[in-house]
């Protein structure tokens, strides 16, 4: 099995050696599995087990009211449960009974587990209140532009944000790195796209990772029958990427009411098909007050979803980008001008295709009513004699 290298994969395989369950979610397709059989593949004993929760039989396995003969039917297919036993665990969500089990397990025998599953509200909520202090939660996001390039067998130099605000625009970087960075935004980084070896591939591999999520993920954790409703608010939120959360509007064109609309809202959150961000305020009830403004986990996805224009898709491509290496807000004046992002609560940044000097005093007077020290146009193209900003293929 090819293993290309994901960020996070050097925490999770530390982690091998604690006591505690490593536990792993994502959405659907990001690669939990394929880092699930690697991690097994670094365990240098042969008792170790996977077991893949789509298979029903393995489900059934789990449906035992006594969990001691759950362990008894492992022994049978030839481990030793006397022993430090590893149970790699896939999709556990498909097993909502499970929590349980794993705490008996655990507290009754030198197991350690490892798990993946694709919701993050399961992971923390109903599987967390069984077993806190017992787990260490990890999520796994489609590729940053960063790992994108690792997949696509190209080298460069990743630098963190702070090194690149005392950098200019580089056109060496930007001209070697281009036709990557506008694939990235175009078709975003789930794995398997950005190894498809052609547009129309990537287009329908997008549509089935939607399709999955719309016929299985929702079928499978969400008590919402109303399948096409999903659907079509999904298309609705990708067509408004960017913008504040107005749930009376959305749903009144949508026809449902706003408070099904905040739990449906809620659901995409917990299931990383969008991010919700809050406004930048040294004011904590301001910031409960302002409406947020949400994005897509993966700008690939809300392309397919949506006739996005380019400004769009180099906005929540850079959203995706700055999400992945700390917390993202944004600012806003009572005149409507705004931050598009505000990293970490420090630095400003805003997004611009074609950055111009005018964009640079607008930020810096922005910046200055933020009480921000630090601050920088990110331009998705190269600028005629202006050289001041942050190439968004950079942020790696």
């Amino acid at each position: 099995m090819q293993f290309l290298f994901r960020k996070i994969y050097p925490e999770l395989e530390k982690h091998l050696a604690e006591k505690q369950i490593t536990v792993l979610t994502g959405m659907r397709r990001t690669g939990k599995t394929t880092l699930l059989l690697r991690l097994m593949e670094q365990v240098h004993s042969e008792n170790k087990i996977y077991i893949d929760l789509q298979r029903a039989d393995n489900r059934e396995l789990f449906s035992e009211k006594n969990y001691d003969n759950i362990l008894a039917e492992i022994a049978r297919r030839g481990f030793d449960v006397k022993k430090k036993l590893y149970i790699f665990l896939d999709e556990i969500q498909l097993a909502p009974e499970l929590p349980g089990i794993i705490k008996y397990l655990y507290d009754h025998n030198d197991i350690k587990f490892t798990v993946t599953g694709s919701s993050s509200y399961y992971m923390k909520n109903l599987f967390g209140e069984s077993l806190a202090g017992r787990k260490k939660i990890f999520e796994l996001y489609p590729l940053d532009f960063g790992e994108f390039l690792i997949f696509k067998k190209v080298k460069s130099s990743r630098r963190v944000l702070d090194e690149l605000l005392a950098r200019n625009f580089d056109k060496y970087e930007y001209q070697s790195l281009k036709g990557y960075y506008d694939e990235y935004i175009e078709y975003g980084g789930f794995p398997e796209v950005a190894l498809a070896d052609s547009f129309e591939k990537k287009r329908d591999l997008l549509n089935d990772i939607i399709s999955s999520y719309i016929n299985i993920d929702i079928a499978a954790m969400a008590d919402f029958r109303k399948r096409g409703d999903f659907y079509n608010i999904i298309k609705m939120l990708a067509s408004r990427i960017g913008s504040r959360l107005n749930y009376e509007k959305i749903s009144s064109i949508a026809g449902i009411d706003a408070t099904t609309l905040k739990n449906y809202m809620g659901f995409f959150e917990d299931t990383y098909l969008i991010k919700r961000v809050s406004v930048f305020t040294h004011n904590p009830d301001r910031e409960i007050v302002k409406a947020k403004k949400f994005y897509f986990g993966d700008t690939g996805l809300a392309n397919i979803l949506a006739d996005l224009d380019s400004g769009a898709k180099f906005e929540n491509a850079l959203f995706c980008q700055l999400a992945r290496q700390g917390k993202v807000a944004y600012y806003s004046l009572k005149d409507g001008r705004e931050i598009d992002f505000i990293f970490n609560d420090r630095i400003g940044f805003e997004a611009k295709e074609t950055p111009a000097e005018s964009d640079g005093r607008d930020l810096s007077q922005l910046a200055k009513a933020a009480g921000l020290k630090d601050y920088k146009l990110i331009g998705r193209n190269e600028a005629a004699k202006f050289s001041n900003y942050i190439w968004g293929g950079s942020i790696q």
